[in-house]
């Protein structure tokens, strides 16, 4: 998921008022775990940069797009169970990134003193439709597994329905929907940057995840 999310309610005056208490405290280098456009005003992120960034200690931004550990851990792994992935993202595409790289351009920015001062766009190598995704879950697990496009008012509906407080239904819709405007299929060079790698592609994250039994 887009870290944009847990954003979105009223706490995002936290990372703003955690930043001065932690430097006061003795840290002497911050990484934040951002989203994209959060430079942008009016962002649930923008604070929380603008925090970092004038911290007056070493600082590293990571805006990572959408996980693909989000098929295999998170919010959309019943749909996969289930079979059906139901999501208001159309034909649109985009680059999901594997946790991993990002947890390794964590490491590296906290660890390292060359990447103070950074902001790396974090995305896999190539942008695929949901629909794609749900085809090579299905050929790695030899399961029948499909996308489906839905309304999103409906899917702001089922949210609701499934706990989701009103506000965060709506942005993550929005956030889904913009990847069916063709939103979010840009590609980023910012894991080479920081590992001197390129990311690890989506069927290679697949492959292991199937292998492990995460879908089992």
């Amino acid at each position: 998921m887009e870290p944009s999310l847990s954003a979105s309610t009223d706490h995002q005056s936290r990372i703003p008022r955690l930043v001065p208490e932690a430097v006061a405290a003795g840290v002497r280098r911050l990484v934040l775990l951002s989203a994209p456009r959060a430079g942008e005003d009016g962002h649930p992120l923008h604070a929380a940069e603008q925090a970092v960034r004038g911290s007056g200690v070493d600082w590293t931004i990571l805006r990572p797009q959408w996980f693909a550990q989000n098929f295999s851990e998170g919010p959309w792994r019943p749909g996969i169970l289930a079979g059906t992935l139901a999501l208001p993202t159309g034909d649109g595409c985009t680059p999901f990134v594997d946790a991993e790289d990002i947890a390794e351009v964590a490491v590296a920015a906290l660890t390292e003193d060359r990447h103070s001062g950074r902001v790396y766009d974090l995305t896999g190598p190539r942008a695929i439709s949901f629909g794609e995704a749900a085809g090579l879950i299905a050929r790695a697990t030899g399961r029948t597994i499909r996308h489906v496009d839905v309304d999103p008012a409906a899917f702001i509906e089922r949210q609701v329905a499934a706990g989701a407080a009103p506000d965060v239904a709506r942005l993550l819709t929005e956030l889904l929907v913009s990847l069916a405007n063709g939103s979010g299929a840009a590609l980023s060079d910012g894991v080479a940057r920081a590992l001197g790698r390129p990311p690890r592609a989506f069927e290679t994250f697949v492959t292991e995840t199937a292998a492990a039994g995460h879908w089992n």
